[in-house]
């Protein structure tokens, strides 16, 4: 393996372990206000009863994603759809078998065969599944197909175009304020990027919605300075924990590589064997 496909694959391992250490962190806090707890360490049970190091829904469809890419060579939106389905309704890409945490839009889009594009269908489920598509050339248009497997509002799918130009940025050594300010282009309502640097934790969305899942991750990962800094930030902005943390876990692994991830947290991550074969 030469180095620079040496490199390419940290990376990709970074990203991965990243978004599932941070998965894995927000699973107990799921849906708990802001400032009503401290994330400090994994531990267990909590919103969902699950054993600590346990990741949920995000994980298991970004996997599934990874392996869609992997197998076809290029972005198959049918053929994400069905191994979506068969996460969905086999349990398959998760730790234990089991499938939890599933977003409303993400269940209806994958029982009609279709993603939805109304506007209240702006949840945060196809940008937590997206960081894969930065590990090829997928065109801006390639993602929005992607999304569009279930989100395919335009909120959404620009949503994780923004995400994979700048996880792309981030993969290839670029600093995160200069990926951000090249995607701040845009009018409402992604205008809250151009003032990322200086917008207050307060003014900070942390829902379900896609727009907040989006500021949020980015601006963990600007107002922190380690791995560790920003996805337990990321959880203690409360609400949709969990993906906050998985999306900010993708980018900080890819601004901080594998080795900044903490090694207790990798020894009690959940499911190692199914992240480990859908990696190389």
């Amino acid at each position: 393996m030469s180095m620079t496909k040496a490199h390419e694959a940290n990376k990709r391992k970074a990203v991965i372990y990243g978004a599932a250490i941070g998965d894995a962190l927000g699973v107990p806090y799921e849906f708990l206000k802001r400032d009503t707890f401290k994330c400090t360490d994994m531990v267990g049970y909590g919103s969902h009863n699950k054993p600590a190091g346990t990741f949920s829904d995000d994980t298991s469809m970004l996997l599934a994603t990874l392996a869609s890419i992997d197998e076809c060579g290029a972005v198959d939106p049918d053929d994400m759809r069905e191994r979506y389905c068969d996460w969905y309704y086999n349990g398959a890409y998760t730790a234990d078998g089991v499938v939890f945490g599933t977003g409303r839009t993400t269940a209806v889009s994958l029982k009609l065969g279709h993603g939805l594009d109304d506007e209240r269908s702006n949840g945060n489920g196809s940008l937590m599944r997206i960081a894969p598509l930065a590990f090829i050339e997928a065109s801006d248009e390639e993602v929005r197909a992607a999304s569009a497997v279930t989100h395919a509002h335009q909120i959404s799918t620009e949503s994780c175009v923004i995400f994979v130009r700048i996880l792309r940025a981030a993969m290839n050594g670029e600093s995160l304020e200069g990926a951000i300010k090249a995607n701040s282009d845009h009018d409402k309502p992604f205008e809250f990027l151009k003032t990322l640097a200086c917008t207050p934790r307060d003014e900070v969305g942390s829902s379900g919605f896609v727009l907040d899942a989006l500021q949020a991750s980015l601006w963990c990962a600007l107002h922190t300075n380690t791995f560790k800094d920003c996805v337990l930030e990321a959880v203690n902005l409360g609400e949709d924990t969990d993906t906050t943390a998985c999306v900010a876990g993708a980018l900080a692994g890819a601004m901080y590589g594998f080795d900044a991830i903490p090694t207790e947290w990798i020894n009690e991550l959940r499911g190692k064997l199914v992240i480990k074969s859908y990696l190389f």
